[in-house]
């Protein structure tokens, strides 16, 4: 592609849709040319942070915008698979779609068919780029000696509030474990080189939401839980989730270990919840520690404070921009593929059935 700033479109424009428009200014080969967001609030406070972008007035008029060479869609998860659609039917344009791909497992064949007909297919799945999680992920395999097992643990805040509220909600979410952890069951494929082959799962809601009332409803979202997952190279991970641990000074933390040593990774929270009487936020790390000779070397993996200020993901969102505009252009690869977000969301949809169920779930290739 031969502009030489590229459009994008963008659709949804809430908390991180904002963190999208932000980090893409950060790019400088790459702007906001229009933005289709119906919550007027929203819309008001996008225009804001690109006072440049035409707001237009649905997803047809974003793809009628001759300036616009690529979508983002960071709307609702139970709106992506029928935008994707729409994309796919009237201009198929490359498209940087927020995880989860889709919802429901009924859902599954209706995206892999619009996804064939896109030039470009980008699930988002920020936590790659984290600078920390990248530097392990490059060194995890030479740390271990090849990986035996792997846990990812995210102590944080609750769910945020949305327009909406539909992240209340397993029907409008996908559910929690779909959600939330579907990074962290894409982390796992990456940094496993494997495929899952069984998941089992302990989960539910005991502390946040509980008082909450939507038209009478109240939230049916999990709170906490942990999945263990066998992977067909023998592998096996685990990830332990608590969405009512802020007080954490760390807010992922992930370990691997092997036949010859063990890799970790501390990621802390986004830099605008660290309380402030506590001082400077804690700088991220990865510790490296072989069997022989025994004894952890800890690395300082500090991040550009213009990036942390940019968004909630520890800089990551600049860096997976900055890769998807190269994919955009035709100069770098496509990353995160419609396989890779497929299985994010099929390894949450077994998890959650595990939890309900009280069994271990089969994974599958479609």
């Amino acid at each position: 592609m031969a502009r030489k700033s590229i459009g994008y479109g963008i659709v949804g424009c809430g908390m991180m849709g904002q963190e999208h428009i932000r980090n893409i200014a950060l790019l400088g080969d790459a702007h906001v040319a229009a933005i289709f967001e119906p919550d007027a609030g929203m819309l008001a406070r996008s225009l804001a942070l690109a006072p440049s972008a035409r707001a237009v007035d649905s997803l047809a008029d974003l793809l009628a915008d001759p300036d616009v060479d690529c979508i983002l869609i960071a709307s609702p998860n139970h709106h992506h698979v029928e935008q994707l659609e729409e994309i796919a039917r009237i201009r198929p344009l490359p498209v940087l779609v927020e995880k989860p791909l889709f919802t429901t497992a009924q859902d599954e064949a209706r995206v892999a068919a619009a996804g064939r007909l896109l030039p470009v297919l980008w699930v988002a799945m920020e936590y790659r780029y984290m600078p920390p999680v990248a530097r392990f992920i490059a060194e995890a395999d030479q740390a271990t000696g090849g990986i035996r097992m792997l846990t990812i643990r995210e102590h944080r805040y609750p769910f945020l509030d949305k327009v909406g509220a539909w992240n209340r909600f397993e029907r409008t979410s996908g559910g929690t474990l779909v959600e939330k952890c579907c990074h962290f069951f894409d982390l796992m494929r990456l940094i496993l080189h494997a495929d899952p082959v069984r998941v089992m799962a302990s989960a539910g809601s005991a502390v946040n939401h509980r008082d909450e009332r939507y038209g009478g409803e109240m939230p049916d979202i999990w709170d906490h839980g942990y999945v263990l997952v066998d992977f067909d190279n023998g592998a096996r991970a685990m990830l332990e989730l608590c969405m009512f641990a802020e007080g954490s000074r760390y807010q992922e933390e992930i370990s691997a270990v092997g036949a010859t040593g063990k890799i970790e990774c501390l990621v802390p929270g986004p830099t605008r919840f660290w309380p402030q009487h506590l001082g400077a936020p804690p700088v991220a790390q990865v510790i490296v520690s072989p069997r022989h000779p025994a004894g952890p070397h800890v690395l300082d993996i500090p991040v550009d404070p213009a990036l942390l200020a940019a968004g909630d993901h520890n800089g990551s969102t600049y860096y997976q921009h900055r890769r998807f505009v190269d994919a955009v252009r035709g100069t770098g690869p496509v990353d995160v593929s419609l396989d890779d977000g497929r299985w994010a969301v099929l390894m949450g949809l077994a998890a959650q059935r595990s939890a309900r169920e009280g069994r271990a779930i089969e994974a599958r290739r479609a």
